[in-house]
């Protein structure tokens, strides 16, 4: 059976990681095969907010954006 940590968390008030849950799990008599992490591993990743837009002079259907990382602002 898979179980969600996060929904587990929706029902008890739980302060354990994944690991010591599990530890504590087996130490119950419970059998834990694998603990799952589901994030994406993304590294390198800006999140950035467009400022505006606006027709690409040449090309019709391309556009132009501004857009900021709240550092610096990009044409």
């Amino acid at each position: 059976m898979l179980v969600s940590l996060k929904w587990l968390k929706d029902y008890i008030d739980l302060e354990l990681s994944a690991e010591e849950l599990a530890d504590r799990l087996t130490m119950a008599g419970l059998e834990v095969d694998e603990i799952q992490t589901l994030a994406p591993k993304f590294s390198g990743v800006v999140i950035a907010k467009i400022l505006s837009v606006r027709p690409h002079p040449n090309a019709d259907k391309l556009s132009l954006c501004d857009v900021t990382d709240g550092a610096e602002t990009y044409p």
